[in-house]
């Protein structure tokens, strides 16, 4: 199909001008992020002025109404600049599509309305401690009290958690169900009685995004904030997933752009034995390779946001290849592209190191991409493939 091979000039536009923003405003504060593993307030401030903080919202609930491949233009070009100022449009689509996708129709006015007026993030918390991979394994209890609920637990590994305003959170309603039918989804908010927030993980990478365990002692919401019917929560997680894969895909893509451009400059002006190391056919392969990859790791991601926009029944093993393929160029492109620096490459003075170790968290969250692949190997087997 067509779409797959040329965006149109709306999307252009949009990549024109996220790409003119970050230039302005992330990318001058990328490496001080890091280095001070501080929240990019900048970029945050820029991206909501903008409307580019939560691109997916629909227009009927104040968003900007973006489609799957504006939105993943928009994470890939922030992500191009600053991986951790990218995890503010990605977690607030990660956070809020289960509302989305399965909330009432009261729920998405009140949250997707919220998040689309800038009154505060949404993260998405589903991993524990002794359930990673393993969601299914989950400890976080929600027991019904008349009206209300009543949820107690914690909740591991969650991007911007004490950062963002709102949580969606998937716990346990029937422990002998567990998923099928046993997790249900409610919404947090951050100001509830008995939530709270453990201290910052110090990561190797997206230095910048805060990752923290966040707490639920006796924490006690109206049922109005349940996310879909009871038992069905698993089940949006999973869908969920499916989509906002291809968002890390996206992130993936952007982080091994910004390295490619930034090892093509400094190939072409670094000298050595009179001429720039950019005349030499080792380093030109190098380069080459680099660039073919990150533009087969684009159109996979780009023709699963199609399949994402359209609710294909083969976005699952597009979603995970995307995400899969993307992250594991990702972080080749970005260690070829500290070689290409050489020594200087390996300093904190360059941007490709802190690329580098960004680049890493891709093939790991949303799922490994060990679990990526038995997810591809199970969709083939069941004969669910494109027809393309």
């Amino acid at each position: 199909m067509t779409d797959f091979y040329a965006l149109s000039d709306e999307h252009q536009a949009i990549r024109e001008a996220v790409r003119a923003l970050c230039e302005a405003k992330v990318a001058p504060y990328a490496a001080a992020v890091d280095e001070e593993a501080r929240y990019p307030q900048e970029a945050a401030d820029a991206l909501l002025a903008a409307d580019f903080h939560a691109p997916h919202v629909p227009e009927q609930y104040g968003g900007a109404g973006a489609d799957a491949l504006a939105t993943v233009i928009v994470i890939e070009e922030v992500a191009r600049a600053c991986v951790s100022s990218s995890l503010i449009p990605a977690v607030n689509k990660l956070g809020s599509l289960p509302v989305q996708i399965s909330g009432s129709e009261e729920l998405k006015a009140k949250y997707l309305g919220k998040l689309a007026a800038g009154e505060g993030g949404f993260s998405y918390c589903l991993s524990e401690p002794d359930a990673g991979s393993d969601a299914g394994g989950m400890k976080t209890r929600a027991v019904r009290d008349g009206d209300e609920w009543v949820i107690d637990g914690v909740k591991r590994w969650i991007t911007n958690a004490g950062e963002s305003e709102f949580y969606t959170v998937m716990a346990v309603t029937d422990p002998a169900l567990k998923t099928r039918g046993g997790i249900s989804a409610f919404v947090v908010e951050k100001s509830d009685e008995g939530v709270s927030f453990g201290a910052p993980e110090k990561k190797l990478g997206i230095k910048g995004s805060p990752t923290r365990e966040v707490y639920f002692d006796e924490v006690r919401i109206s049922d109005d904030r349940r996310i879909g019917d009871v038992g069905t929560g698993f089940v949006t997680a999973m869908k969920t997933l499916d989509h906002t894969r291809v968002t890390i895909a996206a992130q993936a893509v952007g982080v091994a752009q910004g390295a490619l451009d930034y090892a093509l400059g400094y190939a072409k002006e670094r000298q050595q034995f009179g001429k720039s190391i950019a005349e030499f056919q080792g380093l030109q392969f190098m380069l080459a390779d680099m660039g073919m990859k990150i533009e087969a790791a684009r159109q996979l991601t780009y023709a699963a946001a199609g399949r994402s926009e359209r609710g294909d029944k083969d976005l699952t093993f597009f979603g995970a290849a995307a995400k899969c393929f993307a992250s594991d160029v990702a972080m080749q492109v970005t260690v070829d592209a500290v070689q290409v620096l050489g020594g200087y490459g390996y300093t904190r003075d360059y941007p490709v190191e802190r690329m580098m170790r960004d680049a890493k968290i891709t093939q790991i969250y949303e799922g490994t991409n060990q679990v990526q692949r038995i997810v591809m190997a199970r969709q083939l087997l069941a004969g669910i493939q494109s027809d393309l």
